[in-house]
């Protein structure tokens, strides 16, 4: 006899629903500790006063219980699941009405319209919710929830180059990427990279790496040096707070790589704003018992 751990589709919408106010209010432990350490680290700059007035937000959003930002955001829901546990195939069943719930009754702004090109009248609830399932090493499951905003959105890319770029011309497109767009993307912020696997991958790729927490480096040695430099150079650009001026326009840089076709170069920059407003819950799940095939 076989045991496994499953997930139910109400304990994800309950992490769901629960999660959605808070976060909406707090900013998590790690982001708000790098922007007080880039207050701390700032100096005599514009972006000392960007800092201030982001730290004085996130205060008054913590204590009032009010949104750190009028922007709630689409929300992403990423369940991670490992090799000891189940996952039915509704588990994401329940989730857009926890969504609907918790927009509702926490009064939070309602930005999802019902079709990108064809009607984009509001659907009044924030659903639907977008979600995402990966399969990981790691024992037990757990439920990410993010809320990202438009603005950091519409600043990300995903561009498909060729093999001949190499890590020159993935820094090059970074780097052009955050001159064009980080000013539009609320700094400073926290940019999630992908490269590799394919071109409808790559960009969960890169959005992942924004569940990261900041400080964190990659496991991988050669990825963790990547993204130190790609820091330094990204604030280096001097854009910094509030891209008025200052040291820091980045409190971190997070790479996620993947294999991919021998033909490709896929790279996805998906930039996250201050107010990176996340959540990761660790799942209890419900024991089940079953008996392997050709089993007694």
């Amino acid at each position: 006899m076989d045991t496994f751990e499953i997930i139910t589709k109400e304990d994800v919408a309950r992490v769901v629903y629960e999660a959605i106010p808070r976060i909406a209010c707090e900013l998590p432990n790690d982001v708000l500790a790098a922007l007080e350490a880039a207050r701390t680290a700032e100096g005599d700059t514009r972006g000392t006063i960007v800092l201030d007035h982001l730290l004085q937000n996130a205060d008054i959003a913590r204590r009032d219980r009010v949104p750190i930002c009028q922007d709630t955001g689409t929300v992403w829901v990423c369940l991670e699941v490992g090799p000891d546990v189940a996952v039915p195939g509704d588990v994401f069943a329940d989730v857009d009405e926890a969504v609907a719930r918790a927009y509702t009754e926490a009064r939070l702004r309602k930005s999802v319209v019902r079709d990108a090109l064809f009607d984009r009248a509001n659907t009044g609830d924030n659903t639907p919710a977008f979600t995402d399932i990966h399969f990981v090493d790691t024992p037990g499951a757990r439920v990410h929830v993010l809320l990202k905003g438009g603005g950091s959105d519409n600043a990300s890319r995903v561009v498909m180059l060729t093999p001949g770029s190499g890590r020159e011309g993935v820094v090059r497109e970074i780097m052009e990427c955050v001159r064009a767009k980080a000013a539009n993307a609320c700094p400073p912020l926290v940019i999630g990279v992908g490269v590799g696997s394919t071109f409808d991958k790559v960009a969960s790729l890169a959005k992942t790496a924004l569940l990261r927490p900041v400080g964190k480096r990659s496991g991988d040695d050669r990825i963790a040096a990547f993204e130190e430099e790609l820091l330094d150079m990204v604030n280096a650009t001097g854009m910094g707070p509030g891209a008025l001026g200052g040291k820091t326009l980045a409190l971190d840089v997070h790479v996620e790589t993947a294999p991919c076709h021998i033909a490709a170069l896929p790279l996805a920059i998906n930039m996250g704003c201050s107010a990176m407003r996340r959540a990761t819950v660790e799942l209890t799940c419900e024991p089940l018992a079953f008996r392997a095939q050709g089993g007694k």
